[in-house]
């Protein structure tokens, strides 16, 4: 009979939450390889694309205008209170917090800052290149269209590319990009997929974001992705800084100075010479080394012989040399009686 509890998917992740908490020996940090580079450069060449198809008012915008007169709240009302709430996973505040706090207590268990300071690094180019274009390129919105089937560039909004899509790319595909495994890292870019698709969805339908709008937030949002590894070795002397200058503040103030790295030693090898024996440098260096003190060793009290008056001991005991166990010749030296002279 087996006593053995059945683990759910759910227990499994619990239990893997719930290991002992160690800074990584190996961190998987992705590089800027060639597929991503060529990844790269057609996500580069498909934002100038669909930019230039929006400033020479091609049949990108008239797409536009037409989803715009179709009026998806008004033909699906029905999910409106749905949309209105999911939208809310593309927003910057409330997604930001959330993702901030699972990547800040996964920092806390692992012992390092990069999941926290990859996330300041995404956020930080979202923000400068998404922010420079809505400025830059000014176009208004579907509710604040002034001339049906312009492109409404130039006008003072900032509508273009769309901040809520961009935003969810990069704020639910920064799980998939620190993911630890493979399989995690697929299953959560499918996921951070799925959510970025539907919330720019999500504004096509509220009417706050032409499709084109969209389109571009998608595509700014994984570039920002695809670019992360130029900025890993920023974030790797960002965090020896910040542990450095941590550590300087705590010896400041406990008072004593900060451990400092330990330096190998190089160990001398044994060098033998043509004859076979030691190197006089070695053989001199292991003799002047301190040699262990031993306990001091109490006698008892009486008259003691020396070690070499002692007679020898073997293994079956003391044997001490008998007159007529010891061989006579002419110069063994005798006693005044006749009896060999012994060490005893």
């Amino acid at each position: 009979m087996r006593t053995e509890q059945n683990l759910t998917r759910l227990d499994r992740v619990f239990a893997r939450l719930d290991r002992e908490p160690e800074r990584p020996a190996h961190i998987d940090v992705p590089r800027m390889s060639r597929h991503r580079v060529a990844l790269f450069s057609a996500t580069l060449a498909f934002y100038l694309a669909i930019v230039w198809l929006v400033v020479t008012t091609s049949w990108l915008v008239r797409l536009d205008w037409q989803v715009m007169f179709f009026r998806p709240y008004q033909q699906w009302s029905e999910i409106h209170w749905f949309v209105d709430y999911y939208v809310v996973l593309g927003q910057r505040g409330p997604t930001a917090v959330m993702i901030c706090a699972w990547l800040g207590w996964r920092s806390w268990r692992q012992h390092t800052l990069r999941p926290l300071l990859t996330l300041g690094a995404s956020l930080l180019l979202l923000n400068i290149t998404v922010g420079a274009a809505k400025i830059g390129m000014g176009r208004l919105g579907p509710h604040y269209a002034t001339t049906i089937g312009s492109n409404e560039m130039g006008l003072g909004g900032d509508i273009f590319p769309s901040g809520h899509t961009a935003n969810a790319v990069v704020t639910w595909g920064i799980l998939a990009y620190l993911a630890s495994t493979p399989r995690a890292r697929r299953w959560l870019s499918a996921l951070s997929a799925v959510t970025s698709l539907g919330v720019g969805l999500a504004t096509v339908y509220l009417g706050t974001h032409w499709l084109s709008d969209v389109v571009l937030g998608w595509a700014a949002g994984l570039l920002i992705l695809l670019a992360l590894p130029w900025c890993e070795p920023l974030i790797a002397r960002t965090e020896a800084w910040i542990f450095t200058l941590r550590d300087r503040r705590r010896a400041r103030r406990t008072g004593t100075a900060p451990a400092p790295t330990p330096v190998p030693v190089a160990v001398p090898l044994k060098q033998r010479s043509p004859a076979g024996r030691q190197d006089e440098t070695t053989t001199a260096a292991r003799e002047a080394a301190p040699r262990p003190s031993r306990a001091p060793v109490y006698l008892a009290p009486g008259p003691h012989t020396a070690r070499g008056e002692r007679a020898p001991i073997t293994p079956v005991g003391s044997r001490r040399p008998h007159a007529d166990r010891l061989p006579h010749g002419p110069n063994t030296p005798t006693t005044p009686a006749g009896r060999p002279l012994t060490g005893g």
